[in-house]
C-alpha cells in the first residue's frame, strides 16, 4: 500500500516502448507507479524492478484493455494495492495497419475496444479514486487524431474519438479531475520500420530530427503539474503536423 503522502500513477501499456519511458520517468519524478501490461509480462516485471530500485513502489497490473471485466479489475487492483490514484495515463493502444475496405467488423471493433472504449471505462472506474486527490488523466493520442491516415483508418478514427472524449471527460469531471491529452509524432518508430523510414520521418519534421519517448514524458509531467489546464491536447511532434 502506498504511503498517504506519496502520489500514485497508473500507466496502461506501461511495460514497453513509450509506456516504459513513462513508467520509469514518473517513478523518477516521485510517483509510485502501477504498471499495466497485457502480454509483456517479462518486460513489465523488469520495469517494476527498476522502479523499486529507485525507492518507489511498483505494482504489476495485468489485463486486456479490450475486455470490460478486465478493465474493471485493473481499477480494482490499483485501489487495493495502492489506495489512491493521482495520475492515470491511458497509453495502451493497438496500431494496426490495413486498407479501409479490408477492415471487417471484428477488426474495427477490436481497435475501438482497446483504443477508445478501454480508456473510457478505466476513467469511469477510476473516477472516484481520482477525485479524492484532485487527480489528472492524460490520454496518449498520435497524429492520427488529426490526419486522415488511410493506411491505419480504424486506428486514426479511434484516436480522433479519444481526443473528443478527452474534452467531454474534462467537462464532466471538472472541477475535481483534469483531463488532457498528448499527441506524439515520430518519437519512436514502429518496430517494423527501417533506416529509410526514419529518414523520411526526419525530413518531414520541421525541427530536422526525430523525438524521443522522453519528450512525451516531459509533456505528461507538465500537464500533470498544471492545475489550470484541462480539456487540451499538447502536440509533441517537432512541427510535423504543420505539414499539409
Amino acid at each position: 500500500m502506498t504511503s498517504p503522502d506519496r502520489k500514485v500513477a497508473l500507466v496502461t501499456g506501461g511495460a514497453v516502448r513509450v509506456g516504459r519511458a513513462l513508467s520509469l520517468g514518473l517513478a523518477e519524478a516521485g510517483y509510485d507507479v502501477a504498471v499495466h501490461y497485457y502480454s509483456s509480462s517479462k518486460a513489465a516485471q523488469e520495469v517494476v524492478c527498476r522502479i523499486g530500485e529507485m525507492g518507489r513502489l511498483g505494482v504489476l497490473v495485468e489485463g486486456d484493455m479490450g475486455d470490460p471485466a478486465r478493465v474493471e479489475a485493473i481499477a480494482a487492483t490499483v485501489q487495493e494495492r495502492c489506495g489512491r490514484l493521482d495520475l492515470l495515463v491511458n497509453n495502451a493502444s493497438s496500431f494496426e495497419h490495413a486498407d479501409l475496405l479490408d477492415v471487417n467488423a471484428d477488426a474495427w471493433d477490436r481497435v475501438m475496444d482497446v483504443n477508445l472504449r478501454g480508456p473510457f471505462l478505466l476513467v469511469r472506474e477510476s473516477a472516484a479514486l481520482l477525485k479524492e486527490n484532485q487527480g489528472a488523466v492524460v490520454n496518449i493520442l498520435d497524429l492520427g487524431a488529426f490526419k486522415p491516415w488511410t493506411h491505419r483508418p480504424h486506428h486514426a478514427v479511434s484516436k480522433a474519438a479519444l481526443l473528443h472524449l478527452t474534452k467531454i471527460l474534462a467537462r464532466v469531471l471538472a472541477p475535481d479531475v483534469r483531463v488532457n491529452a498528448v499527441a506524439p509524432g515520430a518519437v519512436l518508430m514502429p518496430e517494423n520500420s527501417d533506416a529509410a523510414d526514419s529518414e523520411r520521418a526526419r525530413r518531414r519534421t520541421p525541427l530536422g530530427h526525430l523525438g524521443s519517448p522522453e519528450d512525451v514524458l516531459r509533456a505528461v509531467l507538465f500537464l500533470a503539474a498544471s492545475p489550470f489546464i484541462t480539456g487540451e491536447v499538447l502536440v509533441v511532434d517537432g512541427g510535423r503536423s504543420l505539414d499539409d
